[in-house]
This record gives structure tokens, sequence and C-alpha cells, in this order.
């Protein structure tokens, strides 16, 4: 009843602020939708409708059979749990929380693994940091995979600390001994996953379509409502706060854009370090979504939270540790780029200069290349997923 009324309140006390600076309101809807327009909705509706279709033929209960080993022996999680870890990894939020929810009211997971289930498998997409953020906000896709080995190497850290601090035995996983070798299992769960799905492949690709744009709508809401939020709550921060502190709380996709175009005196490799504590932390948006993916079970979001925290610190300093050797083995720092080195800053990376939401790069005219990639990858998914069960479950 005190949530309900709390909410109530917040939410009138928001629409109160709109009609009292409906301009700046405006404005900021309309950055949120910019930055959502130029880039999250061109770079991710057919990467999106990817998944929908890897969902769909098996490919993520294949990619979730085949880590199953891995969840039982260095996260003390029964093996089903790579399923759930699976689809947070390639996803995105909130498809591992509900898939830890879905464990969890089925009590495959006890409620202490379901908890660490959560905060293993509640993650960004790669889609985001790869093609959001690297592509659209950096300009440059290498940068954005620094970034995703950051909020990774994060994730599987604070995860591996989790397992070893927890007391548990670990149930093994289901059908293990009847199944035979791992690609076996994998192979049989493909094709039970195509066989249960059963729609034909034009219907498929029509749902996978409409149920990526319809979760691009949301994304894009979420945007706008929060950088909304932003704007309204800036004159109540204190002056010395950094630009990117309040909508990086709030949304992910607004505070890495925000940590991206900000100026930091160590050049570049604090931007990445800011962003991938940003996107590891989520938002108090992603914390929402979890919140409504495990209503119904006894999962709690006070822990999510504590870990999203960690994960965020370590984020942060996996980036500046892995900045410098990984770049160079990419070799992204080409010598075109003009470098230059300010009192405390870094010799040999370019300091960003900020930029605003209607001058951001635009993913749009790629989007015919975007397309004919699309198309190919959806030709292997075919391939894989007829060839695969057959190879493996004679």
């Amino acid at each position: 009843m005190k949530r309900t009324l709390l909410f109530a309140f917040l939410s009138i006390l928001l629409v109160g602020a709109i009609i009292y600076r409906p301009g700046e309101a405006f404005q900021a809807s309309l950055q949120g939708l910019t930055i959502w327009w130029n880039i999250v909705f061109p770079g991710l509706l057919p990467f999106l409708s990817l998944l929908e279709l890897m969902m769909a033929f098996g490919g993520v209960h294949f990619i979730g059979t085949l880590i199953s080993p891995l969840m039982q022996k260095l996260f003390k999680l029964p093996g089903e749990a790579g399923m759930a870890m699976a689809l947070g990894w390639t996803a995105g939020f909130p498809s591992g929380a509900e898939a830890s929810a879905a464990l969890r009211r089925g009590t495959v997971v006890s409620r202490q693994e379901g908890q660490r289930l959560l905060a293993l498998s509640h993650m960004p997409s790669p889609l985001v940091m790869l093609l959001v953020v690297g592509t659209g906000f950096l300009n440059r896709p290498e940068w954005g995979l620094v970034i995703a080995a950051a909020v990774w190497l994060a994730a599987l850290v604070a995860g591996l600390v989790h397992a070893r601090a927890a007391h548990e035995e670990v149930k093994p996983a289901s059908g293990a001994k009847d199944t035979g070798s791992l690609l076996r299992r994998a192979a049989s769960a493909m094709a039970d996953a195509r066989k249960a799905d059963g729609r034909t492949f034009g219907r498929t690709l029509g749902d996978a379509v409409t149920e990526s744009v319809y979760k691009l709508m949301a994304i894009g809401g979420f945007m706008m409502i929060c950088a909304v939020i932003v704007r309204l709550l800036e004159p109540l921060m204190p002056a010395s706060l950094p630009a990117y502190v309040l909508p990086g709380l709030i949304e992910s996709h607004i505070g890495a854009y925000a940590a991206a175009v900000s100026d930091q005196a160590g050049g570049l490799p604090w931007n990445a370090a800011l962003i991938a504590a940003i996107l590891s932390f989520g938002g108090i948006s992603s914390l929402f979504q979890a919140s409504s993916a495990v209503s119904g079970t006894d999962l709690s979001l006070r822990p999510l939270a504590f870990m999203r925290c960690i994960q965020s610190a370590l984020a942060f300093a996996a980036t500046l540790v892995i900045w410098k050797p990984l770049t160079a083995i990419l070799q992204v720092i080409p010598d075109s780029i003009t470098t230059m080195e300010q009192p405390g800053g870094t010799a040999g990376y370019p300091l960003r200069q900020a930029v605003h939401a209607g001058d951001l790069f635009s993913l749009w005219p790629f989007i015919p290349r975007i397309m004919l990639l699309f198309a190919g990858l959806v030709l292997v998914l075919v391939l894989v997923s007829v060839i695969v069960p057959r190879r493996w479950t004679r």
C-alpha cells in the first residue's frame, strides 16, 4: 500500500513538473527521441529480429546447453541456468531476469541460486555495446568491443566471487545422464525448441520483426521519459556533479550517451570506463524491468541492485586495465587521428568534444549494408538449425 501511494505521488509530481516547465520537458524528450531514432532503432532492429529468430530456431537453447557444465562448475548453478545466462547475454534486459524468474517458479533453482543467477544473467545486450555505443556514440565498433569485454569480465568476476561465497550443493542438470554427449544434448535441445515453436519460416520472420519493433518502441519510451526526468531534476543537483551521473543512474542509453560526449581529462579511456560502468549498472529503469520480471517470485531486488553496483565498479576498473593492451591488439587507434594532451590527460588518445544530440552520427545510411548482413546471418541460422540437429541427434 505504501509503495502504491509513493508511486502515485511521484507520478503526480512528475506531471506537475512537466506542466510547470513544458519547454524543457519537450526539449528533453526530443533529445531522447533523436538518440533513439538516429542510433538505437536502425542499429538494433535487424539484430533484435535475428535474436528472436535464434530463439525460435533453438539457437539460444543450443548455446545454453553448451554452457551448462560451466554453470555447474564455475557458478555452482544447475545446468538449466545456462539457458537464462544465454538469453540474458544475447537479448539483454530483461530477458535474463525473465528466464531466472521462470526457473525459480519451477523450483529448478533455490532462492539463493535464483538471486545469483539473476545478478549474472540480467545483463546489457551486446548489440547495445557494439552497435549503439561503439558504432553510434563513439563511431568505432572496436571501442564498443573493448567496453563489452570489460562489462562481461566484471560480470564473470562478480559471479565467480558470489558463487564461492555460497554454500549450496549443485543439482545435476535434468536429463544429463540420458542424452549422451554435450553436443548431442545441445543439438537435441535445438531440435526440441524448433519443434515446440512449430511456426513456418515466414510467420517466424514476421513475428520476429513485430516483436523487435515492439521492444524498440518500449526502449524509446523509456529513453524519452527518463530524459525528461533527468532534465527536470538537473536544477536540484549540485553544480559540481558531472553531467553523466544523473542520466547514468536513471537510464543506461542516455547515460552512456552523456558519458560518451563528456570531456574527460584522461581522454577516451576514461570515457569508455564511464560508459562500461553505466552499462553494467543498467540504471534504475533496468531494475524496474527486473522487478516486473521477477514479480510473483521470492527473488528480491535489493541483492540485484547491490551486485549491479559491484559490477559497475569492476567494469570501470577493468576498462582502464584492458584498454591499452586490447586496443593495441585491435589496432583501433589509427595514426590519422589527431591526438592531444592536457594536464592530467593521457597522451596518444583523442579527447572527445561534446556534441549535441541533433549532430549525432546516424546509422540510417548504413541500413542497406546492415540488412544484407542480416539476410546472410539469417541464412546461416536456417542452415545451422537444419544441419546440426540431423548431424548430432542420429
